[in-house]
């Protein structure tokens, strides 16, 4: 049991005291922590059986936890104490030499493409398991967004609950400018500078996730501006609006562009340009970040583009 709760035991029941480095937290993440090696779907029956209890009472997965709140723990079988597998040593050296800021409330660090920001699905690990795994003195280490496992750039991890909460409220009232860097296949018209079309998530028969423009979708909205032209492609910058799933991507394809190097969501003829330029990887790369501290300054953050999406673009302009 981590040393962010106090502990009362009786016939097998738990009880854990919530302090202030977890308040606000989810309850089902704030379990999740605190009783590792317990599988989640037994945490959630538990939620759902009423067997964990905040206060005494009946609470669901997505409550917000108070400093002081008694949390319930009713006996649960967890697997042999076993460290989790190590970071490998790829990874760690990789996040080690990203890390773009850093103050007691915030890291960002350059994700590289390749690395998912959790594991799940098949991963043993992603960006937040291993940045808790190389910094053990973090006691809590939250992401504030996501992006997806292929995107490189800026990402946010809140070292302070209220931090977290600030910039979910940010994000929420769109005071957060985020902006890519995205290289689409053809000559984007200087006229498409905004691209609202509803956006819903689909899960295929094989279980693939896909996001699609549908009618029952959520309001999204991404703007897009030209950067760079050339013979068969174009440099835009985008900026999100709304913080859709695979936004930029699923807005880019149904303007007619798709992003080159997204096996995802382009077509023959994309990968057709991508094997002709050699890019193995989504182009796409969350260059830029500004956001108001607790103390009402302004950070300003960049990512300089990898070298891989560098060399593209300078053969390019050969």
């Amino acid at each position: 049991m981590s040393d962010t709760a106090q502990s009362q035991h009786s016939a097998g029941v738990h009880h854990l005291t919530v302090d202030e480095l977890c308040a606000g937290q989810r309850l089902d993440n704030y379990l999740i922590r605190e009783l590792k090696g317990v599988p989640k779907t037994r945490l959630y029956r538990a939620l759902r059986k009423g067997e964990i209890r905040v206060n005494k009472g009946r609470v669901k997965a997505d409550y917000r936890l108070a400093e002081g709140d008694i949390v319930r723990i009713p006996p649960l079988r967890r697997p042999s104490p076993s460290e989790p597998a190590p970071v490998p040593r790829y990874w760690a050296e990789q996040i080690g030499e990203r890390l773009i800021y850093e103050d007691e409330n915030l890291l960002v660090i350059n994700k590289p493409s390749g690395i998912a920001v959790h594991g799940g699905s098949g991963l043993s690990f992603g960006l937040i398991e291993s940045l808790r795994q190389l910094r053990p003195d973090d006691r809590y280490l939250e992401l504030v967004h996501r992006l997806d496992r292929d995107t490189s750039g800026l990402i946010m991890i809140a070292r302070r609950p209220a931090m977290l909460r600030e910039l979910h409220r940010q994000l929420r009232e769109d005071k957060l400018d985020k902006r890519y860097l995205a290289l689409v296949a053809g000559k984007w018209p200087k006229s498409l500078r905004v691209v609202e079309a509803p956006l819903e998530k689909n899960v295929l028969q094989s279980g693939e996730r896909m996001v699609r423009v549908s009618r029952e979708g959520k309001r999204s909205i991404t703007e897009f501006a030209i950067l760079e032209r050339f013979a068969n492609a174009t440099l835009i910058e985008a900026k999100p609006i709304t913080g859709r799933t695979h936004q930029i991507r699923v807005h880019a394809r149904h303007a007619g562009f798709p992003l080159l190097g997204d096996a995802k969501y382009s077509d023959e003829n994309t990968a057709a340009v991508c094997r002709e330029l050699g890019l193995q990887r989504l182009f796409l790369h969350a260059r830029s970040l500004c956001i108001v501290l607790p103390e009402q300054q302004s950070l300003t953050l960049e990512a300089p583009l990898d070298q891989d999406l560098e060399t593209i673009l300078s053969n390019l302009r050969k």
